[in-house]
């Protein structure tokens, strides 16, 4: 019979854990003396105790350890879980918020997608400000573990690839998963003191550089204002690419750097394949708006390099509606969006390993052809990649396009129109926050989205944070066989 217990007494333990973090938005309405704290005060009292009570509950089954089928539950369950409990805020004390708006919000926040249902940030109080923050805080952290140590053990998507990256190549620096998870949880914290530290070198005011901290070492993207970055100077811009960029690349490698190697991440080829994508399409909008514009300026440079590094790292944030930049750039994002920046990192999307080991697959199977008796094998970083990895990444593409235009066709039948249907798919399943669209590209939002598509959409969004397969895996027959 499968045993619950052990899932449930891990999921107690971080809904507990998450009751406990609205402390903090609690104490920033006190010190704001808005009013606003009662709401977090409910919301923490439900939340610990629920969590409490359902540790305590299944605490018998602590030492039966998680067998496979119960890690795939339990990566599942926590991310549909906590999301509900991380809606009470926006229940209780948000205007006018529904279940669905608040649900919406606190996926969207966890899975650092960034799409938003609210208007009027700018009125918001300052603990719901950064209870958004908070939310795609502790959800990038989290994607990181999940990623790094749950995903290749599960052997989803192609992740296999890196089951020996975190615990062999690493010098035996780390040799037990607790371990990983602590130093990148370190190197997290660190990451957005400095960005914290650099947003208000710019101008910006303590509690938004807080805020927006949180949100761009996340590269969540959920910003303190509708606006989002447009209200700030090329200061501001410049410090979010450098940290939206360091989020997107491989935790595991500052952990290597931090060990007193650098050279890992030198020779990453997602690293540098990341680096290439961004290098390409910043030149190419750039050059689209200095032929737009006729004269070459620094705010076309920045527009396009900070969007550009926007979307690809799913962070979302938007300096501009570049939507009125004509079709060639609005395209381009579409598109670069579905690359996303590379595994084990806070960054989403399809990640640049996925398309490495796909056009590996392309190269060795053309040179089979022009030679039918030679022996091509693929290769990743100088590697050769098995038939399982393979095979796992050609089923995650499949599956990801599949989703696409199925998530797609539910849309439309909502009523929604043709570019924000599929945009709205893509953005929801790449967790990348903006869609396309007047409705809901940059300049706007998902408040007037119909609540069936709110649903539809934050379901993609709990799929896509978890590469898919997992979701997948556990909807199939077999999986709940004994």
């Amino acid at each position: 019979m499968f045993d619950m217990r052990p899932v449930g007494y891990v999921i107690g333990l971080l809904v507990a854990s998450l009751g406990l973090t609205m402390l903090a938005p609690l104490a920033a309405d006190l010190l704001a003396g808005n009013g606003h704290w009662f709401v977090f005060f409910e919301s923490a009292v439900i939340t610990i105790s629920t969590g409490g009570l359902m540790a305590l509950a299944c605490a018998n089954a602590v030492s039966a350890g998680l067998t496979l089928r119960q890690t795939f539950l339990l990566t599942s369950l926590v991310w549909l879980t906590l999301p509900v409990f991380g809606a009470l805020p926006f229940m209780l004390g948000a205007p006018n918020a529904s279940f669905t708006n608040a649900f919406f919000e606190a996926m969207s926040g966890l899975t650092t997608t960034g799409s938003t249902t609210f208007e009027g940030l700018e009125q918001m109080p300052d603990g719901l400000k950064l209870w958004r923050g908070m939310l795609q805080w502790l959800g990038g952290v989290g994607i990181i573990v999940v990623a790094m140590v749950f995903l290749p053990e599960l052997r989803v998507g192609g992740m296999q690839i890196f089951r020996h990256e975190a615990f062999e190549t690493m010098g035996k620096i780390l040799p037990r998963a607790g371990q990983i998870a602590s130093s990148i949880s370190v190197i997290y914290v660190m990451l957005t003191v400095s960005c914290t530290l650099a947003y208000s070198a710019t101008g910006m005011l303590p509690f938004d550089a807080l805020v927006h901290a949180m949100t761009t070492v996340s590269t969540g993207g959920m910003a303190n204002y509708d606006h989002s970055f447009s209200l700030y100077a090329g200061g501001a811009h410049y410090v979010a690419v450098v940290f939206m960029i360091l989020a997107a690349l491989p935790f595991v490698r500052y952990v290597q750097l931090l060990g007193g190697t650098a050279k890992p991440l030198w020779r990453d080829s997602q690293v540098r394949g990341f680096f290439i994508v961004i290098i390409f399409s910043v030149l190419l909008v750039t050059a689209w708006l200095w032929g737009r514009e006729g004269v070459m300026t620094e705010l076309a440079f920045r527009e396009a390099l900070f969007n550009v590094v926007s979307i690809l790292s799913g962070t979302g944030y938007s300096s501009a509606d570049y939507m009125s930049w004509g079709t060639f750039p609005v395209v381009m994002f579409f598109f670069v969006g579905l690359v996303g920046g590379c595994a084990g990192s806070t960054a989403c999307s399809v990640k640049i390993f996925r398309y490495q080991l796909l056009f590996a697959s392309i190269k060795s199977q053309i040179r089979q052809i022009h030679s039918p008796h030679g022996v091509f094998t693929p290769r990743y970083d100088g590697v050769p990649i098995s038939e399982d990895v393979l095979n796992s990444v050609m089923a995650f593409f499949v599956a990801f396009l599949l989703l696409l235009g199925f998530t797609s066709v539910l849309l439309g039948l909502t009523g929604l129109d043709f570019i924000t249907s599929v945009s709205g798919a893509a953005t929801a399943l790449g967790n990348i926050g903006p869609g396309l669209g007047p409705e809901i590209g940059p300049a706007g939002n998902f408040v007037h989205i119909n609540d069936t598509a709110k649903w539809i959409l934050a379901l993609a969004m709990f799929i896509g944070r978890l590469e898919i397969m997992v979701v997948l895996t556990i909807l199939s027959v077999k999986f709940w066989r004994p």
